[in-house]
């Protein structure tokens, strides 16, 4: 786990105003997000600085804003929630499939020991692995792949978190948990998406459905 570079934290003005974070991290509570350690990576989290400068002043808004190819860094309440779930199992390795900007690659930064993190959108891989390299957080390692096939040489994983939605989960994604451990995923098209969490025991997989979500699709390829 890393500390962040308090440089970074405290550049801008408005966009990283403590009164902005502290109203994010009361909502958060109140849609009922209960981990505090999650809370506090959130808040000093600089979640502006994986957003364009134009729509820096909603940084800390619960909503999830574009960042370009058609992609969305999700909102802060998808990332709280997706994140309390996996650390039900105490994960020290995790897989983050979906690396877009890198926002919740850089929270799982925080919480575990190691994450690995999949694009397969070269731009967004790019810059990701900049903003994670600008805010010294060196226990995540990036890969400009197809998230489908997971990352067998670095499997098994604690934990695997998806960041869109498949409407049929990989099998890959399930045979890459360790004994133990979960993977949660948006599944499904449209507006009629689920998340879901699937928890492995031997060779059986334990499926649990959480929220109504909505995510950009899952592709195949690189692309």
């Amino acid at each position: 786990m890393n500390e962040l570079s308090s440089t970074l934290d405290i550049r801008g003005s408005g966009m990283t105003s403590p009164r902005a974070r502290e109203r994010l991290i009361a909502r958060l509570r109140e849609q009922g997000i209960v981990n505090e350690r999650v809370l506090d990576v959130i808040y000093n989290l600089p979640r502006h600085l994986f957003i364009d400068e134009a729509l820096s002043h909603r940084a800390y808004e619960d909503t999830a804003l574009p960042i370009g190819s058609g992609q969305t860094i999700s909102q802060p309440y998808v990332v709280a929630r997706m994140t309390e779930v996996i650390l039900e199992v105490n994960p020290k390795r995790v897989l983050e499939v979906g690396t877009g900007c890198g926002y919740q690659c850089a929270v799982l930064s925080q919480l575990v020991d190691e994450v690995c993190s999949i694009e397969r959108i070269d731009v967004l891989y790019r810059r990701a692995f900049r903003i994670l390299r600008e805010l010294k957080i060196d226990n995540a390692k990036l890969r400009y792949g197809d998230g489908y096939a997971g990352w067998p040489e670095k499997a098994p994983f604690d934990a695997i978190l998806v960041a869109a939605a498949p409407e049929e989960i990989p099998p890959a994604l399930l045979h890459q948990l360790s004994e133990g451990g979960r993977l949660i995923i948006p599944v499904g098209s449209g507006s009629q998406q689920q998340l879901q969490s699937f928890t492995r025991r031997g060779d059986e997989f334990y499926q649990e459905d959480l929220d109504s979500v909505i995510f950009v699709p899952m592709l195949s390829g690189a692309g």
